[in-house]
This record gives structure tokens, C-alpha cells and sequence, in this order.
């Protein structure tokens, strides 16, 4: 083999090697884009009004978290909700104001009240027989 043949043979796998490098990144993409498509179809989207309640994420509470313990406090009354994403809530105990990045928060919903439900027997009993 001469070297001018072997060069060219060269520069043709490297091209080759060039267009695979290529379609895997292409592929890679694709794929990456289809996950992230689907994450964001199942995301839930969070809306806050005036003189809701809402939780906020205790993102201090890193060290000795016991097994059970809730990383919620609250609940706060949301004051004003801006556009930017950042929601102004009121303690409920203190009455004191803050403000909070809105991702931080999710909806309060209180327990609801027993009421009292009228009973039926299901049972159906057959007459006697005499």
C-alpha cells in the first residue's frame, strides 16, 4: 500500500467515525426531549388565590429528620401572589408576613367534618313461613 492510499482510507474512516459520532448525539437529543416532554405532561401545575391556605416546605430541616416527622409547617394564608412566581403569606399564630417563592408551597386542605349519617340495615330478612 502506498501512503497516499492509506491516507485517504484514513480520512474516509474518520468521516465515518464523524457521521456515527453524530447520530448518536442526534438520537441522545431526541430521547431527551421525549423524556422531558413526558415529565412535564405529568406535572401538576400549582395556583395560588387570595386568602388561600398552603403549606411551606421546611428546607432547613436537614439534620436529625426524624422517620416520621413532616417537612410541611404551617398552615399560612396566602396575602397577595405576584407574577413573577413569589407568593406573600401571614402566619396564622403570629400574624407575621414573608414572602416565598412559590414552588416551595402547596395547597392546605383542612380535614373534613364528620356528620352524623343516618343508618339501614342492608339485611334483608324473608317473612316466616308458617
Amino acid at each position: 500500500m502506498s501512503m497516499d492510499d492509506a491516507g485517504v482510507l484514513r480520512k474516509l474512516q474518520m468521516n465515518e467515525f464523524e457521521e456515527l459520532r453524530n447520530d448518536a448525539y442526534e438520537s441522545s437529543r431526541i430521547y431527551k426531549e421525549k423524556t422531558k416532554a413526558y415529565h412535564d405532561k405529568m406535572l401538576r401545575g400549582k395556583t395560588f388565590v387570595v386568602g388561600q391556605k398552603a403549606l411551606l416546605f421546611h428546607s432547613r430541616l436537614k439534620l436529625f429528620l426524624g422517620k416520621l416527622k413532616s417537612r410541611w409547617i404551617g398552615p399560612f394564608i396566602v396575602t397577595h401572589v405576584f407574577p413573577h412566581g413569589a407568593i406573600q403569606n401571614r402566619s396564622e399564630t403570629t400574624g407575621n408576613e414573608f414572602k416565598v417563592n412559590g414552588h416551595r408551597l402547596k395547597p392546605y386542605y383542612e380535614a373534613f367534618r364528620e356528620t352524623i349519617v343516618e343508618e339501614k340495615d342492608l339485611h334483608i330478612v324473608p317473612p316466616p313461613m308458617d
